[in-house]
């Protein structure tokens, strides 16, 4: 199993939002709607163009700003975060089974380990994080990874996923995917199983996406 993070398990996109309209305003500028929707699923470099795009300052320097941006997203991860519905059961139920377990998300190493206090490093065999694959979502590399890391072809995984880019980067790796948007609608796609939300979402029902899982 191949589990994004934002968005995914977690209800953290909004604070996301939060953290980024806060740099804005340090930067001197308001982030736009549509700007916000554009990063969801994206990696830190990707976001920061946008970013410096609709402000209007291209010349801003990235690492400060990806520094500040990751310092407030960690105070505000360090506060609490909430389980997307159902993501906590299936995930729990996953390794219970003792199926091998993925973390893959675009979110950068330091974040990842403040929200796996939440999580619980103990659920995961491995992580795979934005700042970890020289190709980052849309890519397949993230995905293709963790495989590779758990010891399983990737035609064996299913990847559940909740944004644009992670669903093309988990596709394009030739996993099985469940598609459970958050902040962004999702357009149905051919080998994208689309649902609402996780709960309900158990072993048998992906059993029966996938056999040989």
């Amino acid at each position: 199993m191949l589990f994004d993070m934002d968005g995914t398990l977690v209800d953290s996109e909004k604070l996301w939002g939060v953290a980024l309209e806060d740099l804005a305003v340090h930067a001197g500028g308001r982030l736009s709607a549509a700007a916000r929707l554009a990063m969801v699923g994206n990696s830190m470099p990707v976001s920061m163009a946008i970013f410096r795009e609709d402000l209007g300052q291209p010349d801003r320097p990235y690492a400060e700003d990806a520094a500040w941006l990751t310092e407030r997203v960690a105070e505000l991860f360090a506060d609490g975060l909430v389980w997307r519905p159902g993501a906590r059961e299936l995930l729990l139920a996953v390794r219970a089974a003792g199926v091998p377990t993925a973390l893959v998300t675009s979110t950068g190493r330091r974040l990842a380990e403040v929200a796996l206090k939440t999580l619980g490093a103990e659920n995961f065999d491995v992580s795979v994080c934005g700042d970890e694959v020289r190709a980052p979502k849309p890519d397949p590399e993230p995905y293709l990874t963790a495989a590779r890391m758990l010891g399983v072809p990737i035609a064996e995984c299913v990847a559940i996923e909740d944004s644009p880019s992670g669903v093309a980067s988990a596709v394009a790796s030739g996993a099985v995917v469940v598609a459970v948007p958050s902040d962004v609608a999702l357009p149905s796609a051919d080998g994208v199983h689309l649902r609402s939300s996780l709960a309900g979402v158990d072993l048998a029902h992906l059993a029966a996406l996938h056999r040989p899982f």
